[in-house]
């Protein structure tokens, strides 16, 4: 045809085809995650509920994020047969991309934090990945750009810097399409409160938050989201000063959730408020759920658990009947070296004490008294 220009290529389109049914075929495997009821007294008439995403075949709440992340580049035409995949990470992600990379058949390279937990580096050498290590948390960004120029520049391949801080937001279809909100609120649907008065959630890239957050305003629900942030963490404070720019320099001892900026993903038009938790608040919470359930819980768990117990005690001190849900993100296993281990929190200066004390005077009386 005079004119007309075409890149199409069939081989790479059969390609594409097996690898999209590879990750679905992934997906159509999976069980959903479990909605687990927190031990509370019945007669308060408020529920707290966590949804277990540490059951997924990765261990958390970001393999979802990996599939969708995976998808939304394959149908871009942004990943190849070959291409390495490589992504900025404080692990969790890292851990899920390795998975579906090694899925596909391509190299996969994590650019994250020396910090980062030993556990975590194993997974992701487990799943066949690489990790590739920064000494600054800001500097993983720029470094990842820079690997994936470098493999564009020099391999036919190429590189792809899948980038989850940009597209967490966009790659999820927040309607439904058994996302983590469709799936929170179907599985609520027999409870005695079947629209939760609040779903609490961490930010790390903003994505969770902003397909909840967009999920219950198209389903025209009464539901508020609660962001919980931990303590030198930078999304707070861009909240509270409406400044998607705004950084910090210091260094956040949650894993996966606490940045050194507002990521590009955050979307803070869905999000009806946000909390600042202590470090020392998280790690209680982590504990404390570990112990009240069985179901050992990660520092971002903590994290949004103490936001819930928050936002729930209120209800209760108003009066409010109604429930909450909150999400236990990853395994308390990948922490067994930080928020498990008595000598680190010991030398990271955490008194977790009082913050324990508040959570189980809570239970056992109803009386809400955090440290100040």
């Amino acid at each position: 045809m005079p004119g007309l220009v075409s890149h199409h290529d069939p081989a790479h389109r059969r390609w594409l085809a097996e690898a999209v049914r590879r990750v679905e075929a992934d997906a159509n495997r999976s069980a959903d995650t479990h909605l687990h009821q927190f031990p509370l007294p019945p007669a308060w008439d408020v529920d707290l509920y966590l949804k277990d995403e540490s059951v997924h075949p990765t261990g958390s709440l970001k393999h979802r994020l990996a599939r969708s992340l995976f998808l939304y580049a394959l149908v871009n035409g942004w990943v190849r047969e070959g291409t390495t995949v490589i992504e900025a990470s404080s692990g969790s992600t890292a851990v899920s991309e390795a998975y579906f990379a090694r899925l596909l058949g391509l190299p996969f390279v994590a650019v994250m934090p020396r910090t980062t937990s030993p556990e975590k580096i194993a997974l992701i050498e487990f799943h066949g990945g690489r990790s590739h290590f920064v000494d600054e948390p800001g500097a993983v960004y720029d470094e990842a750009r820079r690997l994936a120029a470098d493999l564009d520049a020099t391999t036919v391949a190429g590189g792809h810097y899948m980038d989850q801080f940009t597209y967490a937001e966009r790659a999820t279809d927040w309607r439904g399409n058994n996302n983590i909100a469709d799936s929170i609120f179907s599985q609520l649907e027999l409870e005695r409160h079947p629209v939760p008065a609040w779903v609490v959630v961490g930010a790390g890239t903003g994505g969770t938050s902003a397909t909840i957050g967009r999920y219950v305003r198209y389903r025209r629900h009464d539901t508020q989201v609660l962001v919980t942030d931990p303590e030198g963490s930078a999304f707070a404070g861009g909240y509270a000063a409406g400044d998607p720019s705004h950084t910090v320099t210091a260094r956040s001892r949650i894993e996966g959730i606490g940045r050194p900026r507002v990521e590009p993903s955050f979307v803070p038009g869905v999000v009806d408020a946000m909390l600042t938790v202590p470090d020392a608040a998280s790690v209680a919470a982590a504990r404390w759920c570990t112990r009240v359930t069985g179901r050992a819980a990660g520092g971002s768990t903590g994290t949004a658990l103490w936001g819930a117990v928050s936002v729930l005690a209120q209800m209760r001190a108003e009066g409010r009947p109604g429930s909450v849900v909150t999400l236990l993100c990853d395994g308390g296993e990948r922490y067994a070296h930080t928020y498990y281990d008595d000598d680190w929190v010991a030398a990271q200066g955490l008194d977790i004490a009082p913050y324990t004390a508040a959570l189980e005077e809570f239970v056992a009386t109803g009386t809400w008294r955090p440290p100040a």
